[in-house]
């Protein structure tokens, strides 16, 4: 699952609701997951505002069921949101998506 090389998508939803450092942070922490844990098939990731010291920074958990894994970052960004997303693994390729649109 989540080879290395394989072709990786967004949609629309993704595109307009997270900008790409975003992104680029979620996809790393698959990368990182996959030095630790077998992948499973759907990587979950709820993204919401936290405040540290009145500075405002995205908190990022990374779930996924089995084998069972958790991992939680604070990134600072300029606009912090609210969301889950998906990334599904197909074998063939990967497909980031928001949860509103599974």
């Amino acid at each position: 699952m989540f080879d290395i090389g394989q072709d990786r998508y967004i949609t629309k939803g993704i595109k307009y609701s997270l900008d790409s450092k975003l992104q680029i942070i979620l996809w790393q922490m698959i990368e990182e997951a996959r030095k630790e844990v077998a992948l499973d098939y759907l990587q979950i990731f709820k993204l919401s505002k936290y405040s540290k010291n009145g500075r405002g920074l995205q908190r990022i958990i990374h779930t996924q069921e089995q084998p069972e894994y958790e991992r939680t970052i604070y990134v600072p960004v300029e606009k912090c949101i609210n969301e889950k997303v998906y990334v599904i693994d197909d074998k063939t390729h990967s497909t980031m998506l928001l949860a509103s649109e599974y």
